[in-house]
């Protein structure tokens, strides 16, 4: 008989989410995946999964579940949720041996905001598109989950990890520091600079599909002028005419209007997926920028002014 995990209770939102879906941008369809893929990835690994299997993304807690039809191993990664097999706790980042009828229930997390459940063998739902995760954008992939749902879990090798507990970094509390590559639409602002000179607070009208952030707005340099549609990646720092950064998720559109001032670095990318409303954020070029040449030239008329 084939394990199951039946859907208790979801919290905010609960999601099947792999990896993502590559290489079909020029489709139209953007990558998608795991919010924080180290995470992700970790959880994989220590109930011996490869890092593709599927898990669950669980926002802000509040999730439960029970085991149906045999034993499997879990383990909970991300946000310290204070994970539970009825009722005890068997903590973060560890492995968990799960009983046909036990509940995994998980609190709301007092830092960070995503959890990822990895269950040995992975969960064997459907695939769309070459991937099991959906796009909160876009309504590709497995629908979020809701109570009553039943997910099949997928078959696995003997092999198993050395691995019982994985030590990682803490997530950050309140002020979350981040390296930005400088965009290549930087030269729109009147000073680019501004965007890492300002102490940012994320909003509540953020999602998989961006972080809104607030704090003194950015200006153009050119407000009258419309920027054509371009190709933008996870982490791009969109600056829409309110002057108020984005910065774009894993189900982010695969073409913009807005001029892209800067690009969150590879490694911070998953720090991003763990900030929650209300909490601040300061970004860092990774490297000094390059004059554009509409600044040479704006920093020469103003020059001949004098």
């Amino acid at each position: 008989m084939v394990a199951t995990l039946e859907i208790l209770r979801t919290g905010p939102l609960a999601l099947v989410q792999d990896l993502g879906r590559v290489g079909l941008a020029h489709l139209g369809v953007t990558r998608s995946g795991a919010a924080d893929r180290r995470s992700h990835t970790l959880a994989n690994r220590l109930v011996a999964n490869p890092g593709d299997r599927a898990t669950i993304e669980v926002t802000f807690g509040g999730f439960a579940a029970r085991i149906r039809g045999g034993s499997v191993d879990v383990a909970v990664t991300g946000a310290d949720t204070n994970p539970s097999v009825n009722g005890i706790a068997f903590g973060t980042n560890s492995i968990q041996h799960v009983c046909d009828g036990d509940v995994i229930s998980m609190d709301a997390p007092l830092v960070g905001l995503r959890s990822y459940l990895a269950v040995r063998g992975g969960f064997d739902v459907t695939p769309v598109l070459g991937s099991r995760s959906y796009d909160v954008m876009s309504g590709i992939g497995p629908l979020p989950l809701q109570a009553g749902d039943v997910l099949p879990v997928g078959e696995h090798t003997d092999a198993y990890p050395e691995l019982e507990q994985a030590p990682v970094a803490g997530i950050e509390e309140h002020l979350v520091e981040l390296l930005v590559v400088p965009g290549p639409r930087d030269d729109w602002l009147v000073d680019p600079d501004a965007l890492v000179h300002t102490i940012w607070m994320a909003t509540d009208r953020s999602d998989r599909v961006g972080m809104r952030l607030e704090g003194r707005p950015l200006r153009y340099r050119w407000p009258d002028c419309q920027l054509l549609s371009e190709g933008v990646t996870r982490g791009a720092i969109q600056v829409p005419p309110n002057g108020l950064p984005v910065i774009l998720g894993p189900d982010h559109p695969v073409t913009g209007g807005y001029p892209v001032a800067g690009v969150v670095a590879e490694d911070d990318l998953d720090k991003v997926a763990q900030i929650r409303p209300g909490q601040y954020v300061r970004l860092h070029w990774s490297r000094p920028r390059s004059p554009r040449r509409s600044e040479l030239t704006s920093a020469a008329a103003g020059a001949s002014n004098w």
